[in-house]
């Protein structure tokens, strides 16, 4: 299975609680935290509702 790095590069103040729940969950924390997930359909659907706040690369 393909994997994806996902990197936080904007703050979740003054955002929606559906969206700090969504960037908690892909494990999101700090700044510039990198994380790398599966590239399943609902990692996908997750990292869809957070886009303007990630960046996203394929490995």
């Amino acid at each position: 299975m393909a994997k994806i790095k996902v990197t936080k590069v904007r703050s979740v103040i003054k955002r929606p609680k559906n969206q700090k729940r969504i960037m908690e969950s892909l494990g999101l924390h700090k700044m510039n935290q990198t994380v790398e997930h599966d590239d399943t359909p609902s990692v996908l659907g997750m990292i869809n509702k957070v886009n303007h706040l990630v960046s996203v690369e394929t490995k």
